[in-house]
């Protein structure tokens, strides 16, 4: 198999490459676009398939731009810094499409929406990796190596210094928060005038210097507390864009039993419960002990909302949460809710809410409900990580109408 050559590129693919053909081969490219025409070098050769670098544009795609990024190419942060921000959309909507009717049999006709920042400056919550001499960077795409960097561009502007400085730890975690607290995570040795520069330091045994370890998060008229380097969405309008899609699909009326699947830190817990109302209930449900710490904090003072500190799969196994639900809102992690998926639909619920962060898996696991007798309704996708290939989509399923032979 040759090192370098040319290829025709064909359709995007989810994962932030291209599909190719070499000699009858498929190979997946990143760096390129659908339609170009680039001199490619194989970096990797499996018994189906190859990947390959796109190191020459000999015929460039329409949407092509130059790109902003001096490590675009090198660090494995992003993927598409060489393409438009509104074909980047294009392109992310493309591989929602090809994944719902791949693996669901779905045809989604939407669009990927824009939400601001949409190119650079939005990444409030940025992890990096320090490499034997101290320096911070970012990983080459599909390896351990260090690419030291001097600037992120898709970092948030107001985080606390990293970058251009020497750091004895394995990784450094920048955070600035919606209110404007800032906060680094790192076993490192901080020095004063770094320390001065943000609200506190989380060392990586948990404990805490120079603050609180914690930053507070505000979204709409509520605030969240988020210890540490606890989860929360890095886009700085994704939490409310999120919210807003979430309680416009449930609609959920006063009264309701709502169940919060995945509930982390509480975030739609809190607004669910302002839907259901005093008479109504919303068990959140959540494993982390960092996330349900935060989360008692957080729904402390919403007496119809009721903790469940269980991983999601046992709790519905084990009847924890009831034999019935008017709505199910899930926000699982990348790797979906397969072994969740039948216990949500036994409970009967009017609605299922299922946010997304990987098309595939969500794919997936609409299959399974329709299996189950729910069907997707409707699907909105949020372009909430500009310049990579990660997209949020927020489903409706209701049950699928009975059919009569």
């Amino acid at each position: 198999m040759p090192t370098e050559a040319i290829v025709e590129v064909g359709p995007v693919a989810h994962g932030g490459h291209c599909v190719a053909r070499l000699d009858g081969q498929v190979v997946f490219v990143r760096h390129t676009l659908p339609g170009e025409t680039v001199r490619i070098r194989v970096t990797e050769e499996t018994k189906t398939f190859l990947r390959a670098d796109a190191i020459e544009v000999i015929e460039p795609a329409p949407g092509r731009v130059e790109a902003p990024c001096a490590y675009a190419g090198t660090c494995g942060g992003c993927d598409f810094q060489h393409v438009d921000p509104a074909v980047q959309r294009t392109l992310l909507g493309d591989v929602v499409r090809e994944q719902l009717r791949r693996l669901a049999g779905l045809d989604w006709d939407g669009e990927v929406e824009a939400v601001l920042p949409d190119a650079l400056g939005w990444r409030t919550r940025v992890q990096f990796a320090v490499d034997r001499h101290g320096r911070p960077g970012l990983r080459r795409h599909r390896s351990h190596e260090i690419i030291p960097v001097e600037e992120c561009l898709i970092a948030h502007p107001e985080l606390p210094p990293v970058l251009g400085r020497s750091w004895d730890a394995d990784a450094v975690e920048a955070i600035v928060s919606s209110t404007g607290d800032r906060l680094l995570v790192t076993d490192a040795s901080i020095s004063d005038e770094v320390e001065a520069e943000v609200d506190g330091v989380v060392a990586s045994d948990g404990t805490t210097r120079g603050g609180r370890g914690a930053v507070t998060e505000r979204v709409l008229a509520a605030d969240f507390r988020v210890s540490g380097s606890g989860f929360w969405q890095v886009h700085p309008d994704a939490a409310t864009t999120l919210v807003e899609a979430v309680v416009e699909a449930a609609e959920v009326t006063t009264g309701d039993t709502v169940l919060d699947l995945y509930a982390g830190v509480g975030l739609f817990t809190t607004f669910l419960a302002d839907e259901v109302g005093e008479s109504g209930t919303v068990l959140s449900v959540e494993s982390d002990p960092g996330a349900s710490r935060d989360a008692r904090r957080n729904l402390h003072d919403l007496p119809q909302v009721q903790l469940v500190g269980e991983t999601v799969e046992r709790a519905l196994r084990h009847g924890t949460l009831g034999t019935s639900a008017d709505v199910v809102v899930l926000d699982p992690p990348r790797t979906g809710a397969k072994k969740a998926v039948a216990d949500i639909a036994s409970l009967g619920p009017r609605r299922i809410v299922y946010v997304a962060c990987d098309p595939a898996a969500l794919a997936r696991d609409l299959a399974s409900f329709a299996s189950k007798g729910y069907a997707l309704t409707s699907l909105r996708a949020f372009a909430l990580f500009p310049m990579t290939h990660h997209v949020e989509c927020v489903a409706l399923l209701e049950p699928a109408p009975v059919t009569v032979d």
